[in-house]
């Protein structure tokens, strides 16, 4: 994820997008079998959101379960399943 030089910075020194890394590196670290993931590219850039979108195909192909929640469309389409809502309802 590229935030080794982050380990002794407080959130406060650094930028959303490595808040957004070090947060889902946090995630991966438990080894959950089950990420729940709200907006994790939003505050990254393209290069960035790629490179977590692999990260987490490959958990997927691990065999671990991964919730996007994204109004990103380029996102979604990353995924094997879309599930729109609108207005609180699923659509």
């Amino acid at each position: 994820l590229g935030i080794a030089d982050l380990a002794k910075k407080k959130p406060t020194q650094i930028s959303g997008g490595q808040q957004q890394r070090c947060a889902i590196a946090r995630a991966l670290v438990k080894d959950s079998k089950l990420i729940l993931a709200d907006e994790p590219t939003g505050a990254l850039d393209q290069k960035n959101a790629g490179e977590i979108m692999e990260i987490f195909s490959g958990l997927k192909k691990k065999g671990k379960t991964i919730i996007v929640v994204t109004h990103d469309a380029g996102v979604a389409q990353k995924t094997d399943r879309i599930i729109n809502i609108k207005d609180g309802k699923i659509i």
